[in-house]
């Protein structure tokens, strides 16, 4: 579950960018998104706006980052291509690893740091 101070703006830069379908979006207070949940093939993930007090920030009001996040992906050079012309954040250019995986690294518009690549864990 990531938290994000908009995570309306969050999820369209998130289709975008990284090309995340939402799956679904419930809607809070004042406009929030209260839960919301997108897809990049079968993988799922969360996320919904800020909730400080339970902790749940971005990382826009953290030191550091506390996280980062790890998604293989087929196609990796078309990913890393959608991606910077989105506008990401570069912090890794793609290569290739010494255990065999093709991967970029980027921030996305509130400092998340994602990995995507070709490297699949094993079961």
């Amino acid at each position: 579950m990531l938290s994000y101070t908009d995570a309306g703006a969050a999820i369209d830069w998130l289709e975008k960018a990284f090309g995340f379908r939402t799956v679904m979006n419930f809607a809070g207070e004042n406009g929030a998104v209260a839960h919301a949940e997108m897809a990049l093939g079968t993988a799922v993930m969360m996320l919904g706006t800020s909730k400080p007090d339970f902790g749940w920030v971005s990382p826009r009001d953290l030191p550091a980052v506390n996280q980062t996040i790890y998604v293989a992906v087929d196609n990796v050079d078309a990913h890393f291509q959608q991606a910077k012309a989105a506008g990401a954040e570069i912090t890794r250019e793609l290569n290739e690893t010494e255990y065999g995986s093709r991967e970029y690294v980027a921030k996305d518009l509130e400092g998340h740091d994602w990995s995507f690549g070709t490297y699949r864990p094993a079961v």
